[in-house]
């Protein structure tokens, strides 16, 4: 029951978009609006929005993650959430991907993404997956510099649950990566992004 429990509100907390909210908060316009991937996340809110959407969206994004994982975590047995976390780390980012309360159009997930993996870090000292998402986030971004973003993106989610496989993961926790990949990247296959060439250059090319 606390995992479908937990399930549930991770994804109905995931289904609050925060740069939304921020919008009417701060009383800015849709700060999605005008940018090229439509995508109402923590980079639209600092550009469009300013410093406190930004801070605002970014906390929220990755909070409502984080909590329902962590919750979940310290109120379960080990034996039950050894089996059951791969649905409740997925589920606040599904809810982000394809929000109850947005018309099922969201973000694309990647605040999302470290805010589960950050709760699985706080409530079973488990480490390596958020530090593997961040690896391959900084690798593809400042030293194999992978652009335009859409590309850069994908290329992280689809490499993410392969990077896991070598550390001796728990089997639902090697799941709930794989889920938050796929999820990611079905998103990202339906945006209206404007996709643009892919490049590739090193650190030391110009």
């Amino acid at each position: 029951m606390n995992t479908l429990l937990f399930t549930v509100l991770g994804y109905l907390s995931g289904s609050v978009l925060y740069a939304r909210v921020a919008s009417s908060l701060f009383g800015r316009d849709d700060l999605a609006a005008g940018s090229s991937d439509d995508n109402p996340g923590t980079f639209n809110a600092f550009k469009n929005g300013g410093f406190a959407c930004g801070v605002f969206t970014l906390i929220g994004d990755i909070g409502k993650a984080f909590f329902p994982v962590w919750l979940y975590l310290i109120s379960t047995d080990e034996e039950t959430w050894r089996t059951g976390i791969s649905l409740v780390l997925w589920a606040p980012v599904f809810g982000h991907l394809f929000p109850l309360f947005f018309g099922f159009h969201g973000g694309k997930g990647i605040a999302a993404s470290f805010g589960s993996l950050l709760g699985l870090w706080a409530g079973a000292f488990i480490s390596v997956p958020v530090f593997c998402l961040a690896f391959l986030f900084l690798l593809f971004k400042l030293v194999i510099r992978v652009s335009p973003d859409f590309y850069m993106t994908g290329l992280v989610f689809l490499l993410f649950p392969l990077l896991l496989l070598p550390f001796g993961l728990p089997l639902a926790i090697l799941a709930g990566g794989l889920m938050i990949s796929v999820s990611v990247l079905f998103r990202l296959s339906l945006s209206k992004e404007e996709r643009g060439e892919l490049e590739v250059k090193l650190l030391w090319m110009r």
